[in-house]
């Protein structure tokens, strides 16, 4: 089962495929809202080292289950330092990803057991999902446009075959689970996209 924080501070997260644009208006929308903005992997010192490895290029030899765990491991850290501290002292917290992004990328994309990558994800967050995931859609001729001109990591250079099962995995989620999503269409401009993403989290969130 998935629990969500129901205290004061709201626990919302960006999510999407590469070059999307959540990184972007995860920073818009944490300081619209004054709240903390995070990043998985990576929001922590120790998450910065584990991330390291996670998109270091040269890595070729890291299984798919090694990489589940090195991402719980992120995620459990990252609950203890960040997540749950700030949502004691009542304060939003903004996600640039979240434990959906493994179930799309390990179990969508690499073909972990779905249940697998989401019981270990939950063991990490001790039951602590985002009470709203905002997922950006955007075409996947767009997305490999912007794609080819930045340098890319080691998730970005997985095939197209594994991005479009992430993108998809995304979109599955997202329909089966209306409670907690909402789709963003983020081809406009940022200045339109944010917009629609601040009043979506004001009217579904009341904050």
């Amino acid at each position: 089962m998935v629990l969500t924080v129901t205290g004061p501070g709201r626990y919302i997260a960006l999510e999407g495929a590469e070059a999307c644009g959540k990184s972007t208006h995860a920073v818009l929308l944490a300081n619209e809202l004054g709240a903390v903005l995070t990043r998985e992997t990576g929001g922590t010192r120790i998450g910065a080292a584990i991330r390291q490895i996670l998109h270091d290029t040269d890595n070729h030899e890291l299984s798919d289950h090694a990489e589940v765990l090195l991402i719980a491991a992120d995620r459990a850290q990252h609950l203890a330092e960040v997540i749950r501290p700030s949502l004691a002292q009542g304060r939003h917290v903004v996600s640039d990803r979240s434990a959906y992004s493994s179930l799309a990328y390990q179990g969508y994309g690499r073909g972990v057991p779905i249940e697998v990558v989401r019981s270990t994800s939950d063991w990490a967050l001790d039951g602590t999902w985002p009470e709203l995931v905002l997922l950006i859609d955007v075409p996947p001729e767009i997305l490999a446009q912007r794609m080819s001109v930045r340098e890319l990591d080691r998730f970005e250079q997985a095939d197209a075959a594994f991005h479009d099962r992430v993108r998809a995995g995304f979109a599955t989620m997202a329909a089966a689970d209306p409670q907690h999503w909402l789709v963003v269409d983020g081809t406009g401009s940022m200045d339109e996209v944010a917009a629609t993403i601040r009043s979506t989290v004001r009217e579904r969130l009341g904050i």
